[in-house]
């Protein structure tokens, strides 16, 4: 048995003995019709159970989709479990919520179908949270004539950055964090999209595709050299993800095999999963071992790290901005150091609280 036939905009004119554009006003801009009219049309529509006009043909038409799509590298549940993807998301669907627009999440994850998934997403513009410099993705978001933020990196042409300097901040928590130190260390995030957990020594930076990742080993490498050692002797423990429990093992595995004495870790996520490793050995911090992180949770500061301060929040909000077309309202991303008790020069040694 055939569906009847959907009741359209002509219908209801027909039965008012108005034009399709009358009706059309009476629902897009009913300012513009007489209210004896506005009535006649309402009545008619209800009469006949016209539903009003289709909003995906009518954002067709206006090329108006009024939505933001936000690109995940990540399967969809990250947005909701990680901390810094959840204050990234909340500045983006602040502006949102400001400017009446939806907001999109897009998961992408290598697949062979992440480009149609992200060609076809009904947005006006889009962000791309930190992805790997050859995500096919990238070419196909800038290629649409829409307004493109990235988060992280990489830079690629059509497409604005938002993050903050990670190589010169770097540079600076290891300058925190290494003094003294006779085994530094790294735990990093992903070096590639494979997310294979390893232990490697002094790994090539130019090896490394999320650019975050890279940037920030880099940086490392940098106060490496300027102290007189050898990065190519670091040990750099590389996790799946930031995540504070999966990064356990690897914490595990900087104390085991190389009995490290200071941590730079990628997030302040991964410095607590240092921080946990050290407590089951029974070790003092920063007496044994120093640890520092990235973001300033708000955890962090309570438990007195020493870590990079962003907010995430805001470069969401700058992100959203871009996406959203407005290009002259965004400043670039701010950092600085902030030094607490978890690493040697901001304490006397006496142990973490």
């Amino acid at each position: 048995m055939s569906s009847p036939a959907r009741v359209t905009m002509a219908d209801v004119a027909r039965r008012c003995g108005v034009s399709a554009m009358t009706v059309s006003y009476c629902y897009n801009q009913p300012d513009r019709v007489a209210p004896d009219t506005l009535r006649r049309v309402r009545e008619a529509a209800a009469e006949l159970g016209y539903r009003g006009p289709d909003p995906t043909a009518r954002s067709l038409r206006r090329r108006h989709n009024g939505a933001i799509g936000v690109v995940l590298g990540e399967h969809l549940a990250y947005a909701f479990e990680d901390p810094q993807a959840r204050r990234f998301l909340a500045g983006v669907a602040e502006v949102c919520r400001e400017r009446g627009s939806g907001l999109n999440l897009i998961p992408t994850t290598g697949a062979a179908d992440d480009v149609e998934r992200v060609r076809s997403a009904s947005v006006d513009g889009y962000i791309v949270w930190t992805t790997v410099d050859t995500d096919p993705v990238l070419a196909v978001v800038t290629g649409l004539g829409k307004p493109v933020a990235v988060h992280g990196g990489p830079a690629v042409p059509g497409a604005r950055v938002v993050t903050i300097d990670n190589r010169a901040s770097a540079r600076e928590l290891a300058a925190h964090t290494f003094p003294g130190a006779r085994r530094p260390a790294v735990l990093a995030f992903p070096f590639d999209r494979d997310r294979r957990p390893r232990l490697e020594t002094g790994p090539d930076p130019a090896g490394v595709v999320f650019p975050v990742t890279r940037e920030r080993l880099l940086g490392i490498y940098d106060h490496c050299r300027d102290a007189g050692r050898d990065p190519r002797g670091l040990p750099v423990a590389v996790v799946a993800r930031n995540d504070r429990e999966e990064a356990a093992a690897m914490a595990d595995v900087l104390f085991e095999t190389c009995n490290a004495d200071a941590v730079v870790a990628m997030s302040d996520q991964l410095a607590f999963a240092v921080l946990d490793a050290a407590h089951r050995r029974g070790l003092h911090v920063p007496g044994d071992v120093a640890v520092a992180g990235w973001d300033d949770d708000p955890d962090a500061g309570r438990a007195g790290f020493t870590t990079i301060t962003q907010s995430l929040f805001a470069q969401g909000r700058d992100c959203a901005l871009i996406a959203l077309g407005e290009r002259g309202a965004v400043r670039d991303a701010e950092w600085t150091a902030t030094v607490r008790n978890s690493t040697r020069e901001a304490s006397e040694m006496t142990g973490f609280p």
